[in-house]
């Protein structure tokens, strides 16, 4: 009986489809939204552009085809929220994305809450709310992408402000050996 029971496809079948379910449940990501006002970049500076090193910000790596930098003076901040940590990166010398790191569930509600009043209200429909341990939140623009992931255990989180045309060359470009 136990030998029919560990061989039998339909057994299989259904415990794969549960674990895989109960594993997607982990993080339910949240569908994107249309956004309501296309920046077409970040904070005035328009996707494409050429950065150096300035007096606002400094190189803190360079990969030959992707650089990174970082503001040079005082903590960086999103609108009025402080953040931990605010990287610019460029792709073949064009300003491509902006990567913002933050801790706290206060500061993750202050920034959900300046992300809406930026790109457009999210989704609360449910079904279409994100829940779980990790959340996630998307705005989809003409020129730009914001997707925000937020980890509820640890009060973490991320955000990518993308240039929808740059992130497909830097894809496209990629090895076919990358993954």
């Amino acid at each position: 009986m136990l030998r029919r029971l560990c061989c039998d496809p339909l057994i299989w079948c259904t415990s794969f489809v549960c674990l895989f379910i109960s594993l997607h449940l982990q993080g339910v990501p949240a569908f994107a939204v249309p956004m309501q006002n296309d920046p077409n970049g970040f904070e005035g500076i328009p996707w494409g552009a050429s950065f150096s090193d300035t007096d606002t910000l400094v190189k803190i790596e360079d990969t030959g085809r992707s650089q990174t930098y970082e503001p040079k003076a005082g903590s960086p901040s999103l609108g009025a929220v402080p953040v931990d940590s605010m990287r610019f990166v460029t792709s073949e010398g064009k300003f491509a994305r902006v990567i913002v790191r933050y801790q706290g569930s206060v500061t993750h509600d202050r920034i959900l809450a300046y992300l809406q009043s930026l790109y457009g209200p999210l989704d609360r429909t449910p079904g279409q709310f994100a829940g779980g341990p990790v959340k996630f939140f998307s705005w989809t623009g003409f020129e730009t992408d914001v997707n925000l992931r937020y980890e509820t255990d640890t009060d973490r989180g991320i955000i990518f402000f993308e240039s929808q045309d740059l992130r497909r060359k830097m894809t496209e470009s990629n090895s076919a050996t990358v993954f």
